[in-house]
């Protein structure tokens, strides 16, 4: 299987499009995640949607918006209430900040990681 995080930005206008590509997946929505972070002494999320490989080629696409939506913010509160709407709780952690990864693919193995030992995405199989 191949998993990818799929960035549509840092969470401004883009967060817009991730709420759109949730509620039109809605049957494929497997996880809505927010992953916090602190930048400069403020809380920052990264919000995402995992939705469920398609049945055909084998592809688990993880939207993101990385860490531009404060918390708490009008923003997250959007994100909150799709998560009513499609009845899925945000699962919640504290992670480390892009910035302190020399490259932006370090940073998505790292991601990664702490998403399968937790149980949250498949392992490759």
């Amino acid at each position: 299987m191949i998993q990818r995080f799929i960035e549509l930005g840092e969470g401004y206008s883009d967060i817009y499009e991730l709420l759109e590509i949730a509620r039109s997946n809605q049957n494929r929505i497997s996880q809505l995640l927010c992953l916090k972070t602190d930048i400069n002494g403020r809380s920052q999320a990264s919000l995402l949607v995992v939705l469920h490989p398609a049945p055909e080629g084998n592809f688990q696409p993880l939207y993101l918006c990385r860490e531009g939506v404060p918390v708490p913010s009008k923003r997250y509160e959007l994100f909150e209430d799709l998560s009513r709407a499609v009845e899925k709780d945000i699962i919640t952690f504290d992670v480390k900040s892009s910035g302190e990864f020399q490259e932006k693919e370090l940073y998505y193995h790292y991601l990664t990681g702490i998403l399968r030992l937790n149980y949250l995405i498949p392992p490759l199989i």
